[in-house]
């Protein structure tokens, strides 16, 4: 698994609403890519829920569901996430900027402990800080720590306790003498001055905060005892005076000065397309990135949205943009395997596209086994038996070639599967349909296809038994204009297929729909439904005769 991790992972689906051959075939051919590919990892995905058939086929053979996909789209983890560690609340403005000229980076994030967000200080937050006309009782205001001011000063406390704050007074020089100075110096002030005795002495007895003796000067034992007497702390910095204040607003911790309400933070899970926008409207040049936890562990900015790197995407038993996994147009197509007509999804560069008129997706995957001489295990066997065995409802379908059966029997034999008997259970496990609602009957296979300037959705569900399809039928024709409104198409329908009568019931819903099926089929529709014998294929039968129909109709126009 580790060394998983380190290969670029590549996801192998099918299409919508998947069938058999649709999970079967990406569960093969991910296996079958690891087997021949060592540089890159391959996961089977689906882009859907499973079917009552299929999971009958995976329980048999003892396999898991293929993970659930709904979007190929990049993610913020696919960007290029720079690793600015969090910094705390109470680090002062100087050891900011410090840090960020160290790491090159225009915005640090305040974090807790846990790694969770507090707040941003930028650039132009720290500018702010310098250039902004203050109170000289911003030092105190922002609830200052000795320690912060120790470091900016470069400075030694020899009277008072370092873990304090400066929390009350504003900030004087003493620059006048000392009959002056006692009609400026307040209470708790912190007063910057020089090695002259009558003026440290002064401050203390106006009973200021702390004292801040510049240049280095000894300070008398005579006066630090009193500075212990009147609770003044006392500090000695070897900058002079000018020096001092200017820096004594960079000791200020990044609390007072950062953001801290409507913070502006992205998802590893968030999509790129869902935080572009975002990022364009906000004037910000960095935004922080958590993990699935809540946790700050990056940040990103507008650029490494340009280097982003696409998902790899392999497409079987589809290649129609419409049926495949939302923004697919976004991923890196590395492959499609399929078995229908050519659709309408387009790629950035030339791929592997193997396309065969084929019963079942399964069939192609089966022959590249054989190309490439890879042992079929078997519960892989099986699984590719049971997509044969289903897409061409046990080779009755139009669509059944010679090589579907070839390859159906000789995956049976190494499997260990009687055919027909797992074809029977597989379709009763798969009709069983009585305690579905009709929302989950309808997507158990559905489709949507564009002729020309139409849209249309098509789903079809097969039984063994017509009084099963009856009941169906009664559920089904109150359900399709529900679904017609949800999905804003111009046509639905719906096949209700007998495997053993080898017919189709089609329900349809729309404008013109009734019109374009007897175009199509030499049939007569009444009430919305229609039987139209020897019809059993969607991909074969029933959508060629509708894109005929539907060209004629447009010919007519």
């Amino acid at each position: 698994m580790v060394e998983n991790l380190k290969k670029r992972s590549i996801c192998v689906v099918g299409h919508k609403n998947p069938d058999t051959d649709s999970i079967c075939s990406a569960i093969s051919y991910a296996y079958l890519k690891n087997k021949t590919d060592d540089q890159n990892y391959y996961v089977a995905a689906r882009a859907g829920q499973i079917t009552a058939e299929t999971q009958y086929v995976l329980d048999y053979f003892g396999m898991d569901q293929p993970l659930y996909l709904d979007n190929i789209g990049t993610r913020v983890k696919d960007m290029e996430i720079r690793e600015v560690p969090g910094v705390r609340s109470n680090i002062s403005i100087k050891n900011a900027w410090t840090l960020m000229r160290g790491q090159n980076v225009f915005t640090l994030p305040i974090t807790d402990e846990e790694d969770k967000l507090h707040g941003l200080i930028t650039i132009n937050d720290i500018a702010k800080s310098y250039m902004e006309e203050y109170d000289s009782a911003i030092v105190s205001m922002a609830r200052t720590p000795y320690k912060n001011i120790l470091e900016t000063l470069d400075a030694e406390m020899i009277v008072g306790d370092e873990n304090a704050y400066f929390e009350k007074g504003k900030v004087v020089i003493a620059a006048a003498n000392p009959d002056v100075m006692e009609n400026y110096i307040e209470e708790n002030d912190m007063v910057i001055l020089g090695n002259r005795y009558e003026s440290q002495l002064c401050a203390i007895e106006m009973n200021a905060g702390s004292i801040v003796v510049c240049l280095g000067a000894p300070v008398s034992r005579t006066i630090q005892r009193m500075a212990k007497d009147h609770n003044c702390t006392v500090i000695v910095t070897p900058l002079d005076t000018y020096a001092v204040a200017r820096l004594i607003n960079q000791s200020m911790p990044v609390d007072f000065f950062m953001k801290k309400e409507n913070l502006i933070s992205f998802h590893v899970m968030n999509y790129t397309d869902e935080i572009k926008e975002i990022m364009s409207k906000k004037r910000y040049r960095d935004f922080p990135i958590l993990d699935k936890k809540g946790c700050y562990i990056g940040m990103i900015s507008r650029r490494n949205l340009l280097g982003v790197r696409k998902r790899a995407v392999i497409l079987v038993d589809h290649n129609e943009i419409i049926q495949a996994v939302d923004n697919v147009q976004d991923a890196e197509i590395m492959e499609i395997i399929d078995h229908h007509r050519l659709g309408s999804l387009e790629t950035m560069a030339p791929v592997y596209f193997r396309n065969q008129p084929v019963g079942c997706t399964a069939t192609i995957v089966y022959q590249i086994f054989q190309e490439k001489q890879i042992e079929i295990p078997e519960k892989i066997a099986g699984l590719l038996c049971s997509a044969i065995v289903s897409d061409t409802l046990m080779f009755r379908s139009p669509t059944c070639t010679e090589m579907d059966r070839v390859a159906a029997e000789a995956l049976a034999d190494r499997a260990g599967i009687d055919c027909s008997k797992f074809a029977r259970d597989m379709f009763a496990a798969g009709s069983d349909l009585k305690n579905k609602t009709p929302e989950e009957i309808f997507y158990q296979d559905f489709k949507k296809f564009e002729f020309e300037d139409k849209n249309l959705g098509i789903g079809q569900i097969t039984s063994m038994s017509q009084t099963e399809l009856d009941e169906i039928k009664e559920r089904m024709v109150p359900f399709l204009e529900k679904a017609y409104k949800e999905h804003e198409l111009d046509m639905m329908i719906f096949m209700l297929t007998n495997i053993m009568e080898e017919a189709t019931e089609m329900l349809c819903y729309g404008e013109n729909s009734i019109e374009l099926i007897e175009d199509a089929f030499p049939v007569k529709v009444v009430n919305n439904a229609a039987v139209v014998p020897a019809v059993v294929s969607r991909k074969k039968q029933v959508v060629p005769a509708l894109m005929s129909a539907i060209s004629r109709s447009s010919e007519v126009l």
